[in-house]
């Protein structure tokens, strides 16, 4: 490894680590970081387990996972697409997996959360959702091709179809239904436990390292298409497989902490700048930006109104919808 991917990835593993560190003993039960690291090591008092263990860690682990499968997903569009303003929120697909899931709480009305293996079924549905949209929006967009700007503008209007149905869907819920579905649609990682972790662990343990095993032929096919079917490349089935790796980590992710917009489009974008465009490169370093700015993103929605928590959706919308404007006015 080269000597400036290797500090990039380190000191962000630090920064990451420090933010974990201070998100552990912070909030409303508060600890020293005496106490934290005593309750780590296992010589803490048995309210300290229970608040380090069973609520904090697991919620700082989730949001770690989330992070990622959000940012390479929105990595792997951006490159498909060609265009630096695609994103799984604004194309649609977090609509579609939210949609899913939406849909699986008003079947179930009030007894989802009782409905043993749930939390696991809940990926399957965002999953489905999302492949949904992503279908909706290749076969709209392709005409001769796919060019990046039917492909951004197709996905708006089905992010706006999905968002019309979420409201008809909502308005249909019992009263308790209807304000779950609207905290979790703002994005929510509030009340994870280790069984929402290992809900969605697979999907990014396994989805993230084929992303990467693609690299080249991302490298090739965000120079274009020409350049692609030069070197040997199929390009629909490279470009269709690439496409269900982005879905099915946009919808595990959307399953596990709601739709949470534009950290897709800014852990690219900043990955990008500092380590450059190579995919070997910069999809990890995406990965752990994404990780990193919803690790930072939930401190700051747990601590800024306690003891009320805000979503975490709204904080990372808060950070990235400037940044989106700033790059919609560059872009030409």
């Amino acid at each position: 490894m080269k000597r400036k991917p290797f500090i990039v990835f380190t000191t962000l593993v630090v920064f990451i680590v420090l933010v974990l560190l201070v998100s552990l003993q912070s909030g409303t039960f508060q600890m020293t970081p005496a106490e934290a690291f005593k309750t780590i090591i296992g010589q803490g008092s048995d309210q300290q387990e229970l608040v380090l263990f069973e609520f904090r860690l697991p919620r700082m682990v989730l949001a770690i996972l989330i992070g990622a499968g959000l940012a390479v997903s929105g990595a792997i569009l951006q490159s498909l697409s060609r265009n630096d303003l695609a994103d799984p929120g604004i194309l649609g697909i977090n609509a579609g997996a939210g949609f899913a899931v939406v849909l699986f709480i008003y079947l179930f009305q009030g007894s989802y959360q009782n409905l043993g293996g749930s939390v696991y079924i809940l990926p399957m549905f965002a999953f489905l959702g999302a492949l949904t949209a992503a279908a909706l929006i290749y076969s709209l967009a392709y005409k001769n091709g796919i060019t990046p700007v039917r492909l951004v503008l197709v996905g708006i209007g089905i992010n706006a179809g999905f968002s019309a149905l979420l409201i008809i869907m909502q308005l249909r819920m019992s009263p308790n239904d209807f304000m779950q579905a609207t905290v979790w649609l703002s994005g929510n990682i509030w009340g994870a436990n280790w069984s929402s972790v290992l809900a969605i662990l697979p999907w990014i343990a396994i989805l993230i390292p084929l992303v990467i095993r693609q690299a080249n032929t991302l490298n090739v096919m965000r120079i274009g298409d020409e350049s692609a079917v030069g070197v040997g490349i199929s390009l629909e089935r490279s470009r269709l497989l690439l496409l269900f790796l982005a879905v099915a980590l946009a919808g595990a992710s959307v399953a596990a902490g709601g739709a949470i917009a534009f950290l897709g489009l800014v852990a690219p974008h900043i990955a990008r700048r500092i380590v450059g465009p190579r995919h070997q490169i910069m999809i990890p370093t995406a990965a752990l930006i994404g990780s990193l700015i919803l690790l930072f993103a939930d401190y700051i929605a747990r601590n800024m109104l306690a003891p009320s928590e805000i979503p975490v959706g709204i904080v990372v919308a808060i950070i990235g919808a400037p940044y989106f404007l700033y790059l919609l006015i560059k872009t030409p």
